[in-house]
């Protein structure tokens, strides 16, 4: 395997270096690009793997001797990205951007090919992601969840190569079909909303990325994530689940929550953009107090004093003028309940009087 630490010049000529190489090779009588029986040499032409999931099984032995493209001494390597949706657009946009090679896309939408390809400036696109091996050091599989266990038998890497995915659910060894000897597997997880590409950049700053790998290819991800302005993290083995979790109920459940928030202030007469301009506020102060004092403290509101006749007023409205909101009013209640008993803010008759409302209600 490739060793990319360190990313610092070489103080001789890569230039002569490679001269110096390549003639030691040759008066040795070695062919650096023999073609065996069964075997082939790829030229810019050779990328039509069209119409084959498992090319490799037949058309493309694996152990086969093929020259791959190589970064200079000292320079991040080489990537392709499999996967031209929200996600592997952001990253190619931003890799790009922070100095990293972004040399191949792979995607068989063809409008999403071109606009990777003029947001990313010398991004070669193919169809099928078999092309893209051949291109490249670094694959990154940037598809759905679901997808990339057959990307990944699809596929087979060289030795040198390495690949990781981009799922914040799914642990590496889902990408073990695509391994040789010699290769690596590994993810690379930003905790950003990718609703919108440029959003997406500028979120990557001061993002929280999760990276998983050996010592080797998680320092080289460790890199990649501070090129794009994140800072990396390594989760403890099997965290990924309830982590990805997390990230749910901060990203689309928190989006869930507004839409409840802006139900109810329709009632009050407010359209959604009032609705933020009015609670937004409140939400950013919660968020400021839950990070200065930590969230038990941040908690307010009629569940920490045990105020039964607000909340019965609350769930009466509810019922009325958003019922669909009930259920996550209820849920949201029953957490705060908790939150209070554990400040020692409730005691346990005004606990048991609320729970027993909430039962009650739903």
């Amino acid at each position: 395997m490739k060793a990319w630490d360190g990313f610092r010049r070489s103080e001789r000529d890569p230039e002569a270096d490679r001269s110096e190489t390549l003639a030691a090779i040759e008066e040795a009588g070695i062919d650096l690009d023999p073609a065996p029986p069964g075997g082939h040499r790829h030229d810019d032409s050779d990328h039509s793997h069209d119409g084959d999931d498992h090319p490799h099984d037949d058309d493309h032995p694996h152990d086969h001797p093929h020259p791959h493209v190589t970064s200079e001494v000292g320079e991040p390597p080489v990537i392709g990205i499999v996967g031209a949706g929200a996600v592997g657009t952001a990253l190619g946009v931003a890799l790009s951007r922070g100095g990293w090679p972004v040399r191949a896309v792979a995607s068989r939408d063809p409008a999403r090919r071109e606009r990777f390809r003029q947001l990313v400036e010398g991004a070669r696109q193919f169809a099928e992601a078999t092309a893209l091996v051949e291109e490249v050091e670094l694959i990154i599989v940037a598809v759905p969840d679901d997808a990339i266990a057959t990307v990944a038998a699809g596929l087979r890497m060289y030795s040198g190569q390495a690949m990781v995915h981009t799922s914040g659910l799914l642990e590496a060894d889902v990408l073990q079909p695509a391994m040789a000897a010699g290769t690596q597997i590994g993810s690379f997880h930003p905790l950003v909303a990718f609703a919108d590409t440029e959003r997406a950049v500028a979120a990557l700053h001061g993002a929280t990325i999760a990276i998983e790998g050996d010592d080797q290819l998680a320092a080289l991800l460790g890199r990649m994530a501070e090129a794009v302005g994140g800072q990396p993290v390594r989760l403890a083995s099997g965290a990924k689940a309830a982590y990805h979790a997390a990230a749910v109920l901060a990203a689309g459940g928190f989006v869930a929550l507004l839409d409840a928030i802006a139900e109810l202030g329709a009632v009050a007469g407010l359209d959604e953009a009032g609705a933020l301009a009015i609670y937004g506020p409140l939400i950013e102060q919660t968020l400021g107090n839950a990070r200065a004092l930590g969230i038990r403290a941040a908690l307010t509101g009629p569940m920490t004093r045990g105020d039964r006749g607000t909340l019965e007023a609350h769930l009466a409205a509810l019922r009325r003028h958003a019922p669909d909101v009930l259920p996550l009013y209820t849920a949201a209640a029953e957490r705060e309940i908790a939150l209070a008993e554990a400040r020692g803010a409730l005691t346990p008759e005004a606990s048991q009087s609320l729970r027993s409302l909430l039962a009650s209600a739903v």
